[in-house]
Protein backbone atom coordinates (compact mmCIF):
# COMPACT_ATOMS: atom_id res chain seq x y z
CA UNK A 1 0.00 0.00 0.00
CA UNK A 2 1.59 3.09 -0.89
CA UNK A 3 -1.01 6.02 0.02
CA UNK A 4 0.89 8.64 -2.91
CA UNK A 5 0.48 6.19 -5.51
CA UNK A 6 -2.11 3.64 -4.98
CA UNK A 7 -5.31 5.48 -4.11
CA UNK A 8 -6.89 9.13 -5.60
CA UNK A 9 -5.70 12.36 -5.09
CA UNK A 10 -8.42 14.79 -4.32
CA UNK A 11 -7.59 18.66 -4.02
CA UNK A 12 -7.83 20.24 -0.60
CA UNK A 13 -11.00 22.12 -0.80
CA UNK A 14 -13.02 19.27 -1.90
CA UNK A 15 -12.24 17.23 1.05
CA UNK A 16 -13.32 20.01 3.61
CA UNK A 17 -16.80 20.79 5.33
CA UNK A 18 -15.40 24.48 5.87
CA UNK A 19 -12.27 26.81 6.19
CA UNK A 20 -12.40 29.60 8.75
CA UNK A 21 -10.51 32.50 7.08
CA UNK A 22 -10.37 35.74 8.74
CA UNK A 23 -7.22 37.28 6.55
CA UNK A 24 -6.87 40.44 5.53
CA UNK A 25 -8.18 42.09 8.67
CA UNK A 26 -6.51 43.57 11.52
CA UNK A 27 -8.49 42.36 14.98
CA UNK A 28 -8.65 45.26 17.08
CA UNK A 29 -6.73 44.67 20.67
CA UNK A 30 -7.68 44.88 23.87
CA UNK A 31 -5.15 44.25 26.72
CA UNK A 32 -7.18 44.28 29.11
CA UNK A 33 -10.10 41.39 27.27
CA UNK A 34 -10.24 37.82 28.27
CA UNK A 35 -9.89 36.15 24.72
CA UNK A 36 -6.77 35.07 23.71
CA UNK A 37 -5.44 35.45 20.16
CA UNK A 38 -2.82 33.58 18.85
CA UNK A 39 -0.60 34.47 15.91
CA UNK A 40 1.29 32.13 13.27
CA UNK A 41 4.23 31.91 15.38
CA UNK A 42 2.35 29.86 17.96
CA UNK A 43 1.83 27.13 15.05
CA UNK A 44 4.98 24.79 14.38
CA UNK A 45 5.22 21.62 12.82
CA UNK A 46 6.69 20.10 15.54
CA UNK A 47 3.84 20.70 17.83
CA UNK A 48 0.74 18.77 18.08
CA UNK A 49 -1.24 21.69 19.47
CA UNK A 50 0.11 25.41 19.13
CA UNK A 51 1.64 26.96 21.92
CA UNK A 52 1.57 30.42 23.38
CA UNK A 53 4.92 31.99 22.57
CA UNK A 54 3.36 35.69 21.59
CA UNK A 55 -0.14 35.98 22.81
CA UNK A 56 -2.32 39.09 22.50
CA UNK A 57 -5.95 39.46 24.36
CA UNK A 58 -9.75 40.54 22.65
CA UNK A 59 -12.49 41.66 24.20
CA UNK A 60 -15.77 39.90 24.30
CA UNK A 61 -17.82 42.15 22.10
CA UNK A 62 -14.71 41.67 19.19
CA UNK A 63 -14.97 38.08 20.03
CA UNK A 64 -18.62 37.98 19.42
CA UNK A 65 -19.13 40.00 16.26
CA UNK A 66 -15.94 40.85 14.45
CA UNK A 67 -14.64 37.43 13.33
CA UNK A 68 -16.51 35.28 10.59
CA UNK A 69 -16.08 32.19 12.34
CA UNK A 70 -13.97 30.63 14.53
CA UNK A 71 -11.78 27.21 14.70
CA UNK A 72 -13.50 24.33 16.22
CA UNK A 73 -11.83 21.24 18.39
CA UNK A 74 -10.43 19.13 15.60
CA UNK A 75 -9.43 21.52 12.98
CA UNK A 76 -6.12 21.94 11.52
CA UNK A 77 -4.34 25.15 11.71
CA UNK A 78 -2.57 26.47 8.40
CA UNK A 79 -0.10 29.20 8.26
CA UNK A 80 -0.46 31.35 4.96
CA UNK A 81 2.25 34.16 5.46
CA UNK A 82 5.86 34.06 6.61
CA UNK A 83 6.69 30.51 6.86
CA UNK A 84 3.63 29.01 4.81
CA UNK A 85 2.59 25.41 5.33
CA UNK A 86 3.05 25.21 9.21
CA UNK A 87 0.37 23.32 10.58
CA UNK A 88 -0.83 22.24 14.02
CA UNK A 89 -4.53 20.77 15.56
CA UNK A 90 -6.91 22.56 17.34
CA UNK A 91 -7.39 21.54 20.88
CA UNK A 92 -10.62 20.06 22.79
CA UNK A 93 -11.18 22.67 24.77
CA UNK A 94 -10.16 25.29 22.29
CA UNK A 95 -9.40 28.58 24.51
CA UNK A 96 -7.88 30.94 21.25
CA UNK A 97 -9.48 32.36 18.14
CA UNK A 98 -6.94 33.31 15.07
CA UNK A 99 -6.82 36.45 12.86
CA UNK A 100 -4.98 36.85 9.55
CA UNK A 101 -2.48 35.11 7.88
CA UNK A 102 -3.61 31.70 9.10
CA UNK A 103 -6.42 30.22 8.59
CA UNK A 104 -8.52 26.95 10.35
CA UNK A 105 -9.10 23.69 7.80
CA UNK A 106 -12.39 21.37 8.83
CA UNK A 107 -12.15 17.99 7.54
CA UNK A 108 -15.56 16.54 5.74
CA UNK A 109 -15.69 13.31 7.90
CA UNK A 110 -17.09 11.51 5.33
CA UNK A 111 -14.26 11.90 3.23
CA UNK A 112 -11.18 11.86 5.37
CA UNK A 113 -9.79 11.45 9.37
CA UNK A 114 -8.61 15.14 10.72
CA UNK A 115 -5.66 12.63 11.99
CA UNK A 116 -4.28 11.91 8.69
CA UNK A 117 -5.05 14.99 6.60
CA UNK A 118 -2.66 16.51 9.24
CA UNK A 119 -0.06 13.92 8.63
CA UNK A 120 -0.04 14.71 4.93
CA UNK A 121 -0.34 18.15 5.28
CA UNK A 122 3.04 17.41 7.12
CA UNK A 123 4.20 15.52 4.83
CA UNK A 124 7.41 16.14 2.99
CA UNK A 125 5.52 16.05 -0.67
CA UNK A 126 3.34 18.68 0.65
CA UNK A 127 5.66 20.90 2.50
CA UNK A 128 8.03 20.52 -0.43
CA UNK A 129 4.69 21.90 -2.98
CA UNK A 130 3.94 24.82 -0.75
CA UNK A 131 7.11 26.46 0.02
CA UNK A 132 7.78 25.92 -4.24
CA UNK A 133 4.26 27.44 -4.54
CA UNK A 134 4.61 30.46 -1.51
CA UNK A 135 4.60 33.84 -3.58
CA UNK A 136 7.10 36.46 -2.33
CA UNK A 137 10.77 37.13 -1.72
CA UNK A 138 10.85 38.97 1.43
CA UNK A 139 7.83 37.76 2.86
CA UNK A 140 6.31 34.05 1.66
CA UNK A 141 2.66 33.64 1.36
CA UNK A 142 0.46 31.07 0.29
CA UNK A 143 -2.79 32.73 -1.34
CA UNK A 144 -5.86 30.88 -0.55
CA UNK A 145 -6.19 29.67 -4.48
CA UNK A 146 -2.99 27.96 -3.86
CA UNK A 147 -5.34 25.25 -2.15
CA UNK A 148 -7.02 23.57 -5.05
CA UNK A 149 -2.85 22.51 -6.05
CA UNK A 150 -2.29 21.07 -2.97
CA UNK A 151 -3.64 16.79 -3.91
CA UNK A 152 -4.55 15.13 -1.03
CA UNK A 153 -4.52 10.94 -1.44
CA UNK A 154 -7.45 9.37 0.06
CA UNK A 155 -7.49 5.49 1.24
CA UNK A 156 -9.45 3.55 2.75
CA UNK A 157 -10.40 5.27 6.17
CA UNK A 158 -9.64 2.03 7.97
CA UNK A 159 -6.08 3.26 6.79
CA UNK A 160 -6.53 6.85 7.61
CA UNK A 161 -7.37 5.91 11.02
CA UNK A 162 -3.84 3.69 11.43
CA UNK A 163 -1.81 6.12 10.12
CA UNK A 164 -3.36 9.66 11.88
CA UNK A 165 -4.34 7.71 15.18
CA UNK A 166 -0.51 6.31 15.33
CA UNK A 167 1.02 9.77 14.30
CA UNK A 168 -1.42 11.50 16.93
CA UNK A 169 -0.32 9.15 19.87
CA UNK A 170 3.59 9.60 19.10
CA UNK A 171 2.56 13.45 19.01
CA UNK A 172 0.13 13.85 22.13
CA UNK A 173 2.74 11.75 24.31
CA UNK A 174 5.34 14.39 23.67
CA UNK A 175 2.75 17.43 24.50
CA UNK A 176 2.04 15.83 27.88
CA UNK A 177 6.02 15.45 28.26
CA UNK A 178 6.27 19.34 27.40
CA UNK A 179 3.05 19.95 30.25
CA UNK A 180 4.76 18.12 32.94
CA UNK A 181 8.21 19.59 31.95
CA UNK A 182 6.38 23.02 32.32
CA UNK A 183 4.71 22.60 35.05
CA UNK A 184 8.18 21.94 36.80
CA UNK A 185 9.91 24.19 35.52
CA UNK A 186 7.17 26.16 37.19
CA UNK A 187 7.70 24.99 40.41
CA UNK A 188 11.42 25.86 40.16
CA UNK A 189 10.55 29.38 39.71
CA UNK A 190 8.13 29.31 42.54
CA UNK A 191 10.68 26.93 45.06
CA UNK A 192 13.31 30.38 43.96
CA UNK A 193 11.16 33.43 44.24
CA UNK A 194 10.42 32.54 47.53
CA UNK A 195 13.77 32.64 49.05
CA UNK A 196 16.28 34.16 46.49
CA UNK A 197 14.19 36.28 44.51
CA UNK A 198 16.47 40.19 44.86
CA UNK A 199 12.89 41.54 44.16
CA UNK A 200 11.44 40.03 47.63
CA UNK A 201 14.82 39.33 49.55
CA UNK A 202 18.10 41.23 50.27
CA UNK A 203 20.73 41.36 47.71
CA UNK A 204 23.99 39.90 48.97
CA UNK A 205 25.58 39.34 46.01
CA UNK A 206 26.12 39.03 42.24
CA UNK A 207 25.82 36.73 39.33
CA UNK A 208 29.82 36.50 39.48
CA UNK A 209 30.29 35.22 42.61
CA UNK A 210 28.49 31.74 41.68
CA UNK A 211 29.29 31.34 37.97
CA UNK A 212 31.67 32.28 34.89
CA UNK A 213 31.50 31.96 31.23
CA UNK A 214 32.86 29.16 29.61
CA UNK A 215 35.83 29.63 27.53
CA UNK A 216 36.61 25.85 26.46
CA UNK A 217 36.74 26.41 22.63
CA UNK A 218 37.10 22.64 20.73
CA UNK A 219 36.03 21.36 17.56
CA UNK A 220 32.99 19.49 17.41
CA UNK A 221 34.85 16.50 16.56
CA UNK A 222 36.15 16.44 19.64
CA UNK A 223 32.87 16.50 21.76
CA UNK A 224 31.93 13.25 23.42
CA UNK A 225 28.61 13.05 22.44
CA UNK A 226 27.08 14.65 19.42
CA UNK A 227 24.56 17.05 20.96
CA UNK A 228 24.98 21.31 19.71
CA UNK A 229 22.77 24.13 20.77
CA UNK A 230 21.92 27.06 19.05
CA UNK A 231 20.00 29.78 19.65
CA UNK A 232 16.98 27.95 16.88
CA UNK A 233 16.47 24.91 19.67
CA UNK A 234 16.81 26.32 23.09
CA UNK A 235 12.99 26.47 24.28
CA UNK A 236 13.20 24.51 27.78
CA UNK A 237 10.43 22.86 27.17
CA UNK A 238 11.32 21.12 23.93
CA UNK A 239 13.46 18.59 23.56
CA UNK A 240 16.00 20.64 22.20
CA UNK A 241 19.84 19.92 20.70
CA UNK A 242 20.76 18.79 16.93
CA UNK A 243 23.25 16.26 16.01
CA UNK A 244 26.33 18.13 15.88
CA UNK A 245 27.47 14.89 13.40
CA UNK A 246 25.59 16.69 10.63
CA UNK A 247 27.82 19.99 11.12
CA UNK A 248 31.54 19.96 9.66
CA UNK A 249 33.93 18.71 12.31
CA UNK A 250 36.36 21.33 11.65
CA UNK A 251 33.25 23.73 12.95
CA UNK A 252 34.61 25.37 16.22
CA UNK A 253 31.87 25.15 19.75
CA UNK A 254 32.07 26.05 23.45
CA UNK A 255 32.44 22.66 25.27
CA UNK A 256 29.54 22.35 27.59
CA UNK A 257 29.59 20.33 30.75
CA UNK A 258 26.62 18.76 33.02
CA UNK A 259 25.66 21.65 35.38
CA UNK A 260 26.26 24.48 33.18
CA UNK A 261 23.35 26.70 32.50
CA UNK A 262 22.97 28.10 28.77
CA UNK A 263 21.62 31.20 27.63
CA UNK A 264 20.76 32.38 24.16
CA UNK A 265 22.64 36.21 23.80
CA UNK A 266 21.01 37.12 20.86
CA UNK A 267 17.11 38.80 21.14
CA UNK A 268 17.41 37.96 25.30
CA UNK A 269 13.80 39.15 24.91
CA UNK A 270 13.27 35.91 24.08
CA UNK A 271 13.88 34.45 27.00
CA UNK A 272 15.81 30.69 25.88
CA UNK A 273 17.50 28.97 28.48
CA UNK A 274 18.69 25.17 28.86
CA UNK A 275 20.54 23.24 32.16
CA UNK A 276 22.70 21.27 30.52
CA UNK A 277 22.88 17.41 31.40
CA UNK A 278 25.53 16.16 29.38
CA UNK A 279 28.48 17.23 27.69
CA UNK A 280 27.80 19.41 24.56
CA UNK A 281 28.60 22.18 22.30
CA UNK A 282 26.82 25.20 22.06
CA UNK A 283 27.17 28.22 18.97
CA UNK A 284 28.83 31.27 19.54
CA UNK A 285 25.80 32.82 19.71
CA UNK A 286 24.96 31.24 23.22
CA UNK A 287 26.20 32.15 26.30
CA UNK A 288 27.55 29.37 28.55
CA UNK A 289 27.33 30.04 32.80
CA UNK A 290 29.84 27.56 34.35
CA UNK A 291 28.26 27.36 37.67
CA UNK A 292 30.65 27.12 40.83
CA UNK A 293 30.16 23.21 42.87
CA UNK A 294 26.54 22.22 44.11
CA UNK A 295 25.47 25.44 42.42
CA UNK A 296 24.05 24.25 38.71
CA UNK A 297 20.67 24.15 40.48
CA UNK A 298 20.46 27.56 41.84
CA UNK A 299 22.19 29.25 38.72
CA UNK A 300 19.11 27.94 36.91
CA UNK A 301 16.87 28.75 38.82
CA UNK A 302 18.50 32.22 38.84
CA UNK A 303 18.66 32.40 34.90
CA UNK A 304 15.33 31.10 34.55
CA UNK A 305 13.47 34.42 36.22
CA UNK A 306 12.22 36.85 33.67
CA UNK A 307 13.69 39.63 35.99
CA UNK A 308 17.28 38.13 35.24
CA UNK A 309 16.20 38.18 31.20
CA UNK A 310 14.41 41.40 31.75
CA UNK A 311 17.62 43.06 33.41
CA UNK A 312 20.11 41.23 29.99
CA UNK A 313 17.60 43.25 27.61
CA UNK A 314 18.05 46.59 29.32
CA UNK A 315 21.80 46.01 29.16
CA UNK A 316 22.24 44.53 25.35
CA UNK A 317 23.44 46.44 22.68
CA UNK A 318 22.06 46.51 19.22
CA UNK A 319 19.06 47.28 17.39
CA UNK A 320 18.42 44.96 14.78
CA UNK A 321 19.93 41.95 16.84
CA UNK A 322 20.54 43.04 20.13
CA UNK A 323 22.94 41.05 22.65
CA UNK A 324 23.67 40.95 26.25
CA UNK A 325 26.45 42.80 27.08
CA UNK A 326 28.86 40.06 29.19
CA UNK A 327 30.51 42.48 32.09
CA UNK A 328 26.91 44.04 32.45
CA UNK A 329 24.97 40.23 32.93
CA UNK A 330 28.08 39.18 35.65
CA UNK A 331 27.38 42.01 37.67
CA UNK A 332 23.42 41.20 38.09
CA UNK A 333 22.43 41.54 41.65
CA UNK A 334 21.27 38.14 43.62
CA UNK A 335 20.52 36.41 46.56
CA UNK A 336 23.57 33.97 47.86
CA UNK A 337 22.73 31.58 49.32
CA UNK A 338 24.34 29.74 52.72
CA UNK A 339 25.76 26.45 52.76
CA UNK A 340 22.41 25.13 54.37
CA UNK A 341 19.90 26.39 51.53
CA UNK A 342 21.72 25.37 49.05
CA UNK A 343 21.25 21.82 50.42
CA UNK A 344 17.93 22.37 50.80
CA UNK A 345 17.30 24.43 47.84
CA UNK A 346 19.39 21.01 45.70
CA UNK A 347 17.32 18.45 47.27
CA UNK A 348 14.06 19.43 46.02
CA UNK A 349 15.30 20.66 42.71
CA UNK A 350 17.48 18.55 41.45
CA UNK A 351 15.11 15.69 41.29
CA UNK A 352 12.77 18.09 38.83
CA UNK A 353 15.52 18.79 36.45
CA UNK A 354 16.34 14.88 36.37
CA UNK A 355 12.72 14.31 35.66
CA UNK A 356 13.05 17.37 33.15
CA UNK A 357 16.05 15.39 31.36
CA UNK A 358 14.18 12.35 31.22
CA UNK A 359 10.64 13.84 29.49
CA UNK A 360 12.85 15.35 27.42
CA UNK A 361 15.52 12.12 26.16
CA UNK A 362 12.30 10.10 25.78
CA UNK A 363 10.64 13.33 23.25
CA UNK A 364 13.48 13.25 21.30
CA UNK A 365 13.23 9.10 20.78
CA UNK A 366 9.94 9.93 19.99
CA UNK A 367 10.21 12.52 17.50
CA UNK A 368 13.06 9.88 15.77
CA UNK A 369 10.47 7.59 15.65
CA UNK A 370 7.58 9.77 14.59
CA UNK A 371 9.76 11.23 11.86
CA UNK A 372 11.19 7.87 10.47
CA UNK A 373 8.30 5.92 10.66
CA UNK A 374 5.33 7.85 9.32
CA UNK A 375 6.92 8.16 5.87
CA UNK A 376 7.55 4.51 5.64
CA UNK A 377 3.50 4.06 6.69
CA UNK A 378 2.60 6.05 4.15
CA UNK A 379 4.32 4.64 1.21
CA UNK A 380 3.78 1.27 2.50
CA UNK A 381 6.69 0.04 3.76
CA UNK A 382 5.71 -0.73 7.43
CA UNK A 383 2.38 -1.84 8.93
CA UNK A 384 1.60 0.29 12.04
CA UNK A 385 0.20 -3.17 13.49
CA UNK A 386 4.19 -4.18 13.97
CA UNK A 387 4.95 -0.82 15.97
CA UNK A 388 4.64 -0.19 19.24
CA UNK A 389 5.18 3.00 21.38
Amino acid sequence: MDVWNDYKRIPLPQILSHIVDNRGKTVPLDDGGTHILIATNCVRNDSLYPSYDKIRYLSNEIYENWFRSHPLPGDILFVCKGTPGRVCMVPDPIDFCIAQDMVALRANEELIYNRFLLVVLRSREIQLQITNTSVGDTIPHFKKQFFDQLLIPIPPMEVQKKIGDMYFSISLKMELNKKINQNLYEQIQTIYCKDFDPALNEVTGVLSDICKFSTDKVQISDLSVSTYYSTENMQPNKAGAVDASSLPSVSQTTRCRKGDVLVSNIRPYFKKIVYVTEECGCSTDVLCFVPQPDYSAFLFGTLYMDRFFDYMVAGSKGTKMPRGDKQQIMKYPIVVPTAEAIIDFNAVVIPMLEQITINNKENRRLATMRDTLLPRLISGDLDVSDIEI
